[in-house]
């Protein structure tokens, strides 16, 4: 869409969609810090330890999960990024030899 602005033509910029491996990232790490301190609240209240022997690593290994698939992810896009990238510069290169 294009409007005016002060004499000027501006084009409106499209808000960025927000990946969902952010999303899932975010959501996890949110669920993490509400269930450590609920579980502290909790252990400071009854003076039961116990969760921490199930609660709190099983909360961190979703998380650890989470963010390892984050990773893999970002990886695999940087690579087909770079692999781009490098097809580019590659056929510059040929074509500059040409001329």
């Amino acid at each position: 869409m294009i409007y005016r602005l002060r004499g000027e033509t501006m084009r409106r910029r499209r808000k960025k969609k927000k990946e969902f491996s952010k999303t899932i990232l975010r959501t996890v790490a949110a669920a993490t810090i509400v269930i450590v301190v609920f579980s502290f609240a909790l252990m400071w209240k009854t003076g039961d330890t116990s969760p921490l022997a199930y609660i709190i690593p099983g909360i961190f290994a979703e998380l650890s999960a989470a963010t390892g698939f984050y990773f893999w992810k970002a990886k695999a896009e940087n690579e087909i990024k770079l692999d781009a990238k490098e097809t580019r510069a590659t056929t510059n290169q040929r074509n500059a030899r040409r001329e």
